[in-house]
């Protein structure tokens, strides 16, 4: 079986993906997580470990196994790989990922796009793609669709769009804590006085991620073992006819430990005029975490919540 183009015809509402786990479930969380997964209306189902490779409850032989099944179940299918790569095992991952043509891959590492070798690919936002010389460069290698890094802004997108390449995908990060940055620490180890290779899995007692507190009790960062996050959770669902008019081609979710399906039901309910965005927003609301916000996408701080404003 080899990937499949999808067809960009449709330009009547964006598709919706739902993007990889970012956290550490369990197998059976995860198993009963993608079997909601296979009955929602989402389109693209990103699967796979893109934070560390020591959370091993799920092998890359049970991720094709669910692959399959939401394949089965209508769904295109993408497999995500690491943002950080720091040893042999996981290149060796990397590379079984990518030398396989089953299913398209997203490369959330420059050095996935080299292994595509000129095959079909999708970048994720942790690769720098901030204007469009560089998406010229990565469409002539194979890429097929680009996610917006989470920091630009609508203008920025818009001066890109003008010049995207023909064939080339254009997707944005609507819902989800924002993914701001990867390091070799862990930083969730570290909270709790363990050391990064005798961690004993802490990232399973945050399913959501362990939210951080200033002194004066603001809760504004995720740590998320590696990974830092935004504590509130990006909602760009009022900004949709905006991204209509930029010609985004879809919507990613990002999921949460609980009520994701609600989330998804809302989103379809928007992008098939079954409910207006405005009125989506007090729902949404009761789903997040530690509550909205969209400063980026404005050009503001990250943090700041402006769609009311």
């Amino acid at each position: 079986m080899s990937v499949a183009v999808p067809s960009m015809t449709d330009t009547t509402r964006p598709r919706l993906s739902l993007g990889p786990i970012a956290y550490y479930w369990s197998k059976e969380q995860v198993d009963d997580f993608y079997a909601m997964v296979a009955d929602s209306p989402v389109d693209i189902v990103y699967l796979g470990e893109t934070i560390c490779s020591k959370r091993n409850q799920i092998r890359y032989e049970d991720w094709l196994e669910l692959a399959a099944t939401l394949e089965a179940a209508g769904k295109e299918v993408v497999l995500s790989t690491l943002a950080l790569l720091e040893s042999e095992s996981e290149l060796r991952r990397l590379r079984a990922i990518c030398g396989q043509d089953d299913y398209l891959v997203e490369a959330n590492d420059i050095g996935a796009v080299q292994l595509r070798r000129g095959r079909p690919f999708a970048v994720g936002h942790s690769v720098n793609v901030y204007n469009e010389r560089t998406l010229n460069i990565l469409a002539a290698g194979g890429c097929m669709r680009w996610v917006l890094p989470v920091e630009l802004t609508r203008e920025t997108l818009a001066e890109m769009q003008q010049r995207r390449p023909d064939g080339i995908e254009t997707e944005v990060f609507a819902y989800g804590r924002l993914p701001l940055a990867y390091s070799a620490r862990c930083f969730t180890a570290r909270a709790g006085n363990l050391p990064k290779d005798d961690c004993r899995y802490a990232c399973m007692d945050h399913p959501d991620g362990m939210v951080v507190e200033t002194q004066d009790d603001n809760r504004f960062l995720s740590l998320n073992g590696i990974q830092t996050q935004s504590a509130r959770t990006m909602n760009l669902l009022p900004a949709l006819d905006e991204m209509r008019s930029l010609a985004v081609d879809i919507l990613r979710i990002s999921p949460q430990a609980r009520r994701t399906g609600e989330v998804i039901d809302i989103f379809h309910q928007v992008l098939t005029g079954e409910r207006t965005p405005a009125a989506s927003a007090e729902p949404l609301a009761e789903l997040m975490p530690t509550g909205p916000c969209d400063g980026y996408w404005h050009g503001a701080a990250g943090m700041d919540a402006l769609a009311a404003t």
